[in-house]
């Protein structure tokens, strides 16, 4: 058995993960990744301005300054000796028009939300490459594909993501796999603290970002040789998209 056929034979919902690295790990999407990720016999690796319940690894960092990013993904690569995979949950959001928006609220969307998913994909990279089959999942939105009034910074970032994505998914064919993941919105606090015209109304339907999470997992558990380049998870009545 090649150990192609043998990665294909372990993969599925019960496949170990190994050593994953999920910024935003501290809560929304990216607890329930890191959740799954331990759920699956793997290890989280948080990266996060805030500490992750539990007792999970992580690097309290601030994902809007680049290089500190770099540097904590260095040391968390350094500390487990090396990575299996990366997913870049990390999102912030500033609503309101162009001209409303402060411009350090709008720029600190588009440096998380993009700069900084690029500058841990990129201190990650040869770790990825050097693995048995080291994966990529990025996460952009059903924003990142379609736009929305008042939301500027965040539709910059997330189609920013899509291209990044798609880009590096061409340049690391073969050696490193790469999902856009696409989800619509998710019953988290991402929503919280917003004006009410910003917030989904009660009644809204919304994902279990525990869904998103177990579709991370099975991206991630391809084998070397599949790839799952784009992945779209909505709730059926999803109002964006297509």
């Amino acid at each position: 058995m090649d150990r192609t056929t043998a990665r294909a034979a372990s993969a599925g919902p019960g496949a170990a993960l190994g050593r994953v690295l999920v910024t935003g790990g501290a809560s929304g999407l990216g607890a329930a990744i890191a959740a799954t990720v331990a759920a699956r016999g793997g290890t989280a690796i948080v990266l996060d301005r805030d500490r992750p319940a539990g007792d999970l690894d992580h690097e309290q960092v601030d994902l809007a300054d680049t290089r500190a990013a770099e540097a904590a993904v260095a040391r968390a690569i350094d500390r487990h000796g090396g990575l299996d995979g990366v997913v870049t949950a990390a999102g912030t959001d500033a609503c309101g028009p162009l001209l409303g928006t402060p411009g350090e609220q709008w720029d600190r969307v588009v440096a998380v939300n993009l700069l900084g998913t690029a500058a841990v994909v990129r201190a990650a990279l040869p770790a990825l490459t050097r693995a048995d089959n080291g994966r990529v999942v990025t996460v952009a939105s059903t924003l990142g594909l379609r736009v929305l009034g008042d939301a500027t910074a965040y539709c910059a970032s997330k189609f920013g993501i899509v291209g990044f994505t798609r880009a590096l998914a061409l340049e690391t064919a073969g050696s490193v796999g790469v999902t856009l993941l696409v989800p619509g919105g998710m019953r988290t606090h991402f929503f919280d603290g917003r004006a009410p015209q910003y917030q989904p109304p009660p009644d809204a339907p919304l994902l279990d970002p525990r869904e998103v999470a177990e579709a991370v997992a099975f991206a991630l558990s391809r084998p070397r040789g599949v790839e799952l380049r784009e992945l779209v998870v909505t709730v059926s009545e999803e109002s964006s998209w297509p």
